[in-house]
Formats: C-alpha cells, sequence, structure tokens
C-alpha cells in the first residue's frame, strides 16, 4: 500500500518535471527566437531577412566551435596533469612505516572521541608482590655471589678452572 502510494507519488514529480521543462524551452524559445511575420513581405525584403538569420547562425556556429575547442583543449590539460601526477606518484620512494607504541588510553581515546575521559589501568590486573620476600632473597644470593667468587680467585680457583676445562677432553 504504502509503496504503491510512493511510486504513484514519484511518477507525478515526474510528469511534472517534464512539463516543467517543457514550458522552460518554450519560454526560452520565445526570447531568443521572436516569431517571424512574413505575410505582407516583398522577395526581396524575406531575401535580406534569410540573410540576416543566415548571419545569426554562423555567429551562433562559431560561438558553439570555439566553445567546443576550449573544452577539448581543457580536457586535454587535465588528461596531461593526470599523467604528470601518476608520474610524480612513481618517482618518490615511499618511507616505510615504523611501528608506533599506542598507550591504551590512547586507543580507547581514539576510538571513544574526545568527549569520553577512560583511563585504563593495566597495573590493577597484576599480582602484587611484597617487598619483604624480596629482601629476604636478597643476601642469601648475595653471600652465594660472593663465595664462588672467593672459591674461584686465588691460584686454587684458577686451578680448578684449569682442571674442569681439562677434564671432559680426557
Amino acid at each position: 500500500m504504502l509503496k504503491s502510494l510512493m511510486v504513484a507519488k514519484a511518477k507525478e514529480e515526474l510528469d511534472q518535471e517534464v512539463l516543467d521543462k517543457e514550458e522552460e524551452k518554450q519560454r526560452y524559445l520565445m526570447e531568443k527566437v521572436p516569431p517571424l511575420q512574413t505575410q505582407g513581405m516583398s522577395f526581396a525584403e524575406l531575401q535580406e531577412l534569410c540573410q540576416e538569420l543566415h548571419a545569426k547562425i554562423d555567429v551562433v556556429d562559431e560561438e558553439r566551435y570555439d566553445i567546443e575547442a576550449k573544452v577539448l583543449l581543457n580536457k586535454r590539460e587535465v588528461k596531461d596533469l593526470n599523467i604528470k601526477v601518476l608520474d610524480l606518484r612513481g618517482k618518490f620512494k615511499r618511507p616505510t612505516l615504523r611501528r608506533v607504541r599506542v598507550s591504551a588510553d590512547a586507543i580507547l581515546r581514539s576510538l571513544l572521541g574526545s568527549k569520553h575521559k577512560v583511563s585504563m589501568d593495566l597495573r590493577a590486573n597484576l599480582k602484587s608482590v611484597k617487598k619483604e620476600d624480596t629482601e629476604k632473597k636478597r643476601p642469601v644470593e648475595d653471600s652465594d655471589w660472593r663465595k664462588n667468587v672467593e672459591a674461584m680467585s686465588g691460584m686454587e680457583g684458577r686451578k680448578k678452572m684449569f682442571d674442569a676445562a681439562k677434564g671432559p677432553t680426557q
């Protein structure tokens, strides 16, 4: 029902548009070409009228030719410029794209727009570590490291290293 009404309305508008164009064409022709009064004219007057009309036709044809020449010139110029643009695109080396580190806040800001202020705290998901545990482990590691250095220093340590290197080859 609705579709058929819309189609009918569109058809009416198209018919009205065609009539409007025809009326505008008639109006334009009446302005540019006045109706000829050939009644009661002598043969010489008719010949003079024909010569005037031919002169007007020649002027209009010259203008049309000039306009066509300008259009062709512009088309050729546009075509040449398009070719130049394509040539220039090929001449320049495009830079390699580099990775850009973007934070989660920047991504959200670009997606949601500048109106919304969203901050994503990525540290909230991390496991918490107590400082006391790390302090207790460090002295043990330090003492082990120092013992290893003291054991390897001096002539005994060098002898151990030399023997260790020699041992597996035999």
